[in-house]
């Protein structure tokens, strides 16, 4: 076996084979690549990043070694290719594919830019886990207790891909609800159904964003979560600081054994920032029974 291949993570450089919209807003690219066979599909909301061309910069400009984070920083702003997070939606081995949904919106940058014109054999270059991964993945933010009561998940589009592979692999018993704002009404069939969930999705339209998802988990919160006592929690700048919170244990695992609710909160920064503070301050839910996510910011790049 070669050191590539015994790599917990790599870059894999993937050519467009379909383009499929599902949605007005949700598109839907399958990947293809001669060593997708060692493409690691750990579950869950395992994060990947997708590196995108541009008509200034292309895919080999991107640096692909171990500390390939800090040789991109160090690039002048105008030689780095731009990267975002998504998520796997789906592998297929045998047929060495892998399957992003993307948000489909009016192009306000290069991956927008990407996601509107691309094509099928157009490239871009893949980092996930490879089939060599093993033990805890930091790449996964859905870490909830080994017994727990309901599931909350939440969030606005760019968390539903997310959401719609939790949904799929949680097991038929598990129960909870679904709280999801989408730009369109033509969005509301995204998801996929599970028996044990309600799913609650509302359209903004030319609405303010957050008009339904933050009122929809408050009167979701107040009658999943029992009574409890409010606790105190640091703001954040979300100017300046990433909100980013996801309670485990020092080897990675949940961070309590049970709860009666555990919440998985995924979006624009400013909407998550405020469910961050009506779950902990408001409603009292223990903060090692809840992921918050603020991972992008309206009007600004992810890096």
């Amino acid at each position: 076996m070669s050191a590539q291949t015994r790599e917990a993570s790599r870059f894999f450089r993937a050519t467009v084979s379909t383009v499929t919209d599902l949605t007005p807003s949700f598109r839907r690219f399958t990947f293809t690549a001669v060593d997708f066979d060692q493409y690691g599909d750990t579950g869950w909301d395992q994060r990947i990043k997708i590196v995108f061309p541009t008509p200034t910069v292309g895919l080999d400009a991107m640096p692909t070694g171990p500390d390939w984070f800090s040789a991109w920083r160090a690039l002048p702003e105008d030689k780095r290719p731009p990267f975002r997070t998504y998520t796997t939606r789906a592998v297929r081995h045998a047929d060495r594919e892998v399957d992003v949904d993307m948000v489909a919106h009016d192009v306000r940058g290069p991956a927008s830019a990407w996601i509107e014109r691309a094509r099928p054999g157009d490239e871009v270059l893949i980092f996930a886990p490879t089939s060599a991964h093993e033990g805890v993945s930091y790449g996964i933010d859905f870490v909830p207790p080994a017994r727990v009561d309901d599931i909350l998940l939440a969030g606005d589009e760019t968390a539903a891909p997310a959401i719609a592979v939790i949904l799929e692999q949680l097991p038929r018993t598990a129960r909870g609800v679904v709280v999801l704002e989408v730009p369109e009404d033509g969005d509301l069939g995204y998801l996929p159904t599970h028996p044990g969930f309600d799913v609650c999705v509302a359209a903004r339209g030319g609405g303010e964003r957050h008009a339904h998802l933050v009122p929809m988990v408050t009167e979701v919160a107040g009658r999943l979560v029992p009574d409890g006592r409010g606790a105190d929690v640091e703001e954040i700048d979300i100017e300046s600081q990433i909100l980013w919170e996801v309670p485990r244990t020092a080897k990675g695992g949940a961070a309590l054994k049970s709860a009666a609710v555990y919440a998985w909160l995924a979006g624009e920064a400013s909407g998550i920032k405020a469910l961050r503070r009506h779950m902990v301050s408001e409603r009292g839910v223990d903060r090692r029974a809840v992921a918050f996510m603020g991972y992008w910011r309206l009007g600004r790049a992810e890096v």
